[in-house]
């Protein structure tokens, strides 16, 4: 396997790269050995490719920009600029890339900062290597990815902050609500759509929908506001606090 050199983009010839049937990923670490490591488990998924790595926050920035990536996966704390800010800035460049976050790190400040800022998963380093391409192609289709322990401190945030109230009909059709409270429940697109006899395409427009009606970028942060404006209810979150 070739070595590549941190900052390098990988793919020669951008303009003819497909990404209709490869996943392109930017991996932003500050370690070569965890940027290696991500390389080799992703080096045998024939649906993804590895376009560029990032040694700190700014190359990632800079290169997100150049190259337009599918998904990020960005470590936390990294040089020039974290992963907060990066991810800030990503969305703010381009808001179609979604943004995985993988870090050793699960202190309240950097996770509510980072979901703040747009990231669409959350997952620790103590996570199984395996899982790491399930929650690329996740984050991907409009899925969430969060730790438990994430799930957990995202629904304290939201008992605790102050309640909005808001009726879900004159913000959210009546359909919206419903795949709304489904989402609350922990349900993927597949499950959702096997449950409401629809495709998972539509699942995805409806989901495209609500986030643009609650100003939000992932399902995370759609569960928060719905818990904060009574669009959704603790009983709607049940099992995703036991998960």
């Amino acid at each position: 396997m070739p070595k590549y050199a941190h900052g390098l983009i990988i793919t020669s010839k951008l303009g003819t790269l497909d990404t209709t049937h490869k996943l392109t990923v930017l991996i932003a670490d500050d370690h070569p050995l965890v940027r290696e490591a991500l390389r080799q488990a992703l080096d045998g998924e024939e649906d993804m490719e590895i376009v560029a790595e990032a040694a700190d926050g700014e190359e990632a920035v800079k290169l997100a920009s150049e190259l337009k990536p599918d998904v990020a996966v960005m470590d936390i704390v990294m040089p020039k600029l974290n992963g907060i800010g990066a991810t800030r800035k990503i969305k703010e460049i381009a808001p179609d890339i979604a943004i995985l976050i993988l870090t050793a790190y699960d202190d309240d400040e950097y996770v509510l900062g980072l979901l703040d800022a747009g990231a669409a998963g959350y997952l620790l380093k103590s996570a199984r290597g395996r899982d790491l391409a399930g929650a690329i192609r996740a984050i991907k289709s409009g899925e969430s990815v969060l730790h438990p322990k994430i799930i957990a401190k995202l629904l304290k945030r939201a008992m605790v902050a102050p309640v909005e109230e808001h009726k879900a009909s004159e913000i959210l059709s009546e359909r919206e609500s419903e795949i709304l409270k489904l989402v609350a429940m922990g349900m993927s697109n597949r499950e959702i759509a096997e449950k409401l006899f629809l495709s998972e395409r539509t699942i995805k427009a409806h989901l495209t929908n609500i986030f643009n009606k609650l100003n939000v970028a992932s399902r995370s942060e759609a569960i928060v506001k719905g818990l904060q404006w009574r669009l959704v209810t603790l009983e709607n979150t049940e099992d995703k606090l036991q998960d």
